[in-house]
């Protein structure tokens, strides 16, 4: 330890300050995804029977890579304090799974938003049509989608109205209103990983240089 000089002590110090922020974004991103899978309109969203899994994909694959950060970040802190080559090298690897982890998910919430939309609509429809079909035998799934998402029927009320809210004035189209849920969770998640990904670029410059200059320094001994 203490063996770079000058600069690239500097570069040692910035990535050091770098994973610490890293392991907090971590934990932030975690924290983030578990909030948007069971917050309480998302995870009304499930029923006993389906459960939107294209969208919750996304979520899996942002919550997953939030445990990782966490983990780089605290390997990382390690690799820089101890100026291992073999520590920095590990921690490029894992931000560059982490990149690409990040990538993909920002990727698929603003590609991937129609499939997700028609998932959970789908889910919808099928109780809709279950109750219209028989309205004595009740429907949980349909009573959970209009208590979460304050919305009552289609184009119109008046079909499942028993199913509806009581404190609603107006009325709102349910598919509309899975949309716009959808579309506005699916967008912070795309910010979020690409926001991420970004970051990690840093990270990896840094330790490149760290690692190299490392390897110069033992070269000169």
């Amino acid at each position: 330890m203490g063996r770079v000089q000058g600069g690239m002590r500097c570069v040692k110090f910035l990535l050091f300050i770098f994973n610490f922020i890293f392991w907090l974004a971590g934990s932030a991103v975690v924290a983030f995804g578990l909030w948007l899978r069971f917050g309480e309109v998302v995870r009304d969203l499930t029923t006993e029977e389906k459960s939107p899994e294209y969208f919750y994909m996304g979520l899996y694959v942002l919550v997953g890579a939030g445990i990782l950060m966490m983990t780089v970040g605290f390997f990382g802190c390690c690799g820089a304090a101890r100026e291992s080559q073999c520590l920095l090298g590990a921690f490029f690897t894992c931000l560059l799974v982490i990149f690409a982890a990040e990538v993909t998910a920002g990727v698929f919430a603003f590609i991937g938003k129609k499939a997700a939309v028609d998932e959970v609509q789908a889910i919808y429809n099928e109780a809709y049509d279950n109750y219209i079909k028989d309205a004595e035998k009740g429907n949980k799934t349909l009573i959970q989608f209009h208590d979460a998402l304050q919305c009552c029927g289609k184009e119109s009320d008046a079909p499942v109205k028993a199913t509806c809210p009581k404190d609603i004035l107006v009325h709102k189209n349910c598919l509309e209103e899975i949309q716009t849920l959808i579309d506005s969770k699916l967008h912070l998640v795309g910010i979020v990983g690409i926001a991420i990904a970004g970051i990690t670029i840093f990270g990896m410059i840094f330790s490149m240089v760290l690692c190299c200059a490392i390897r110069n320094t033992r070269d000169m001994l």
